[in-house]
């Protein structure tokens, strides 16, 4: 067998660890709001969240895309930088997941890939496409959260002007069922997003490869991160759901429908524009 057709099995599975790995960091984007609110239990909720994750990772490749050709230049990228920058991504997510913390796997990948890029081009910076890195990662990575901060005040403000003279039993079954809409919307936005990173990835190798089949992100490659993705996030990430749910902030339904609603909402107006 060739070594290329090798390292192209390799990073396969590497890329498909990665997708399962990032359910399960990630699965607390999609859940934790529900389940500290009590409006599901932890295992329905892991349930509800992979298959909307799975479903969502359907949707579209335009993140794929930015990943796989948008951030770095084609010629510089080989087998071997792959195959580095999937390890690298995947020893920070485990390595963040055992100590519970919310981190980025986007841009731990991405971080990564450019890390290799470097690293294999003696700091070359020309192997970089600054602009479409700076436009669709370093300024969305501030920007998100901000706009994520923003828009759920104005939701939780609207609210609470709508919600206010009723008795908080009510508010607490209304939002109660309203935040399982919200949450089902959260997990079908993250995957719609992150599992398109592995895709790329996938497709990359593939290109690099096969160059005279151009870029493309092939349907087995869709189903395979999809499907990864999904029972990542049914294996439950309780760590880090606990950092969410519980130990940063006391949640009451209300509150968990105003956040997820305004994270999905970015999350996909950012899958839209492939930015991951």
């Amino acid at each position: 067998m060739e070594t290329g057709l090798i390292l192209l099995i390799i990073i396969v599975l590497l890329s498909l660890a990665f997708d399962y790995i990032n359910g399960f960091h990630d699965s607390a984007n999609a859940i934790a709001t529900v389940v500290s609110t009590r409006v599901l239990s932890p295992r329905t909720a892991v349930i509800f969240g992979a298959v909307l994750n799975l479903v969502g990772a359907l949707l579209g490749t335009e993140v794929a895309s930015t990943v796989g050709k948008g951030i770095v230049a084609s010629g510089a990228v080989t087998m071997p930088v792959v195959v580095c920058a999937l390890l690298a991504a995947i020893v920070w997510n485990l390595i963040t997941w055992a100590k519970g913390l919310p981190s980025s796997s986007s841009h731990a990948l991405i971080g990564a890939l450019v890390g290799a890029v470097l690293g294999n081009s003696a700091f070359n910076l020309q192997d970089i496409q600054w602009q479409a890195l700076s436009g669709k990662v370093l300024i969305p990575m501030v920007a998100s959260p901000v706009t994520g901060f923003v828009i759920s005040y104005m939701v939780m403000v609207a609210l609470t002007w709508w919600v206010h003279q009723w008795s908080l039993p009510l508010i607490n079954r209304v939002f109660g069922r309203l935040q399982i809409v919200s949450a089902g919307f959260m997990a079908l936005s993250h995957g719609h997003n992150d599992a398109q990173k592995s895709m790329g990835i996938i497709a990359l190798a593939l290109f690099t490869i096969y160059p005279e089949k151009g870029f493309q992100v092939d349907t087995w490659v869709i189903l395979a991160c999809a499907l990864a993705m999904g029972l990542g996030t049914l294996s439950g990430g309780w760590k880090i759901i606990r950092t969410l749910g519980t130990k940063m902030i006391k949640l009451q339904p209300i509150h968990g429908f105003a956040a997820e609603t305004a994270a999905s909402g970015v999350i996909m107006l950012a899958s839209h524009y492939g930015i991951p």
